[in-house]
């Protein structure tokens, strides 16, 4: 039910910087890892709530407008480029992540208003998943299951971002890498797109 395509991207998107994981990062530079798990429930509940909304919004105008599947996936493709160029050309700014102690509320409002949870429910979501609700629920607990290592991952990274330990673990690095990936995930998306046209 669930492919290798969608668990890719969804890793490869929730992997690439954003508002949450900037403040996850922060979270672990400034209290360490063990103490910014609380901070994991309120990033899921803020994609559950996101993706979801826009995930019925989509699925109950689909029906009117059979085309319009299409071409937000063909949007979020364009958008996965626009961030992997944007991430390749930041690389070697400077970015700050002396923000004050990240709360739980915060997190969840950053969360809930990140355009990746349209991305993700208008072109990772199989539109199949906005059909019945066993494949909804089938794709939303692989997704949450997902966040998980890769909101520790983040607290970690800055936590080893404060400790300055490790030499070629550092922003640039880090978004150079992203960037590639994204491309790599743009291509079979804009793919499938098109050949849905």
């Amino acid at each position: 039910m669930i492919s290798w395509l969608f668990i890719g991207l969804v890793i490869s998107i929730l992997l690439t910087p954003g508002p949450t994981n900037t403040l996850l990062a922060s979270s672990g530079i400034q209290i360490g890892v063990r103490k910014s798990l609380r901070l994991i429930p309120a990033e899921a509940i803020g994609y559950l709530i996101a993706i979801t909304v826009w995930g019925v919004i989509i699925g109950s105008v689909s029906t009117q407008f059979p085309m319009l599947p299409t071409l937000l996936k063909l949007l979020s493709a364009f958008y996965i480029i626009f961030l992997a160029i944007k991430l390749w050309k930041t690389a070697d700014i400077e970015a700050s992540f002396n923000l004050p102690t990240i709360r739980a509320r915060e997190l969840f409002c950053a969360t809930l208003l990140n355009p990746k949870a349209l991305l993700f429910a208008s072109a990772i979501f199989p539109s199949t998943a906005w059909l019945t609700l066993n494949n909804y629920l089938v794709h939303i607990v692989m997704f949450l299951l997902l966040i998980v290592p890769i909101a520790l991952f983040w607290t970690f990274i800055g936590s080893i971002l404060a400790s300055n330990k490790v030499r070629w673990l550092n922003q640039s690095n880090l978004q150079k890498t992203a960037s590639i990936i994204l491309i790599s995930f743009s291509i079979p998306l804009s793919y499938s797109a098109i050949l849905s046209l």
